[in-house]
């Protein structure tokens, strides 16, 4: 059954229809705001706040103005941005993030510690850019959303889109390049001090 034609059941107040757009959708939701925000409480949050809102509101919805994905990701992105705005000053959320990563055994202890290391230092820089332009590289590059979608999503033109994504991969790579040599200088500062203390 299409999205739309549930979301038409979920309007006559099919419940059978909300459970089955919500195990199609909400992990997708999850992961979006997760990075948009790098809080996995206000992912939780968000995500429950969707489908809520989509109870309430899937009457208003029109076929063929956006894909049910792209909608709900919209939804998504603006309870976010309001939350971080509430939030402002509060508890990092980076803080948050890493208090909740559990531990892995893994085969290659030193090859996976690179791999999450670079993992974490991509999310720490996503999170640092400005939310025009995370919400574009989120959109395209890490929920692999066309621009068409993604503008839907972003209510705003694709040209926009396009041009939001230029700009927040340009600053990704500068903040990666900028942590990358911010790394390179303490292994080298802290070799220098072994040394003179050897």
């Amino acid at each position: 059954m299409a999205d739309d034609v549930l979301l038409a059941r979920i309007a006559a107040g099919d419940v059978d229809a909300l459970a089955e757009l919500f195990r199609r959708h909400q992990q997708a939701i999850f992961r979006f705001v997760l990075h948009l925000s790098g809080s996995p409480a206000l992912a939780d949050d968000v995500t429950q706040d969707v489908f809520m809102t989509v109870i309430r509101e899937a009457g208003k919805f029109e076929p063929g103005r956006a894909a049910v994905p792209s909608g709900l990701c919209g939804i998504a992105g603006n309870f976010v941005r309001r939350r971080l705005a509430l939030e402002r000053g509060t508890a990092s959320m980076d803080a948050e993030l890493q208090e909740s990563s559990a531990p892995v055994v893994t085969p290659d202890p030193v090859g996976d510690l690179t791999t999450a290391e670079r993992i974490e230092s991509l999310r720490r820089a996503v999170l640092r850019l400005p939310m025009r332009y995370r919400e574009a590289v989120v959109l395209c590059d890490l929920q692999e959303m066309t621009y068409v979608d993604a503008a839907a999503a972003l209510e705003c033109p694709v040209g926009t889109v396009r041009s939001r994504l230029n700009r927040g991969r340009a600053l990704l790579a500068a903040k990666m390049q900028a942590e990358q040599r911010d790394t390179t200088r303490g292994v080298a500062r802290r070799s220098r001090i072994k040394k003179a203390l050897a």
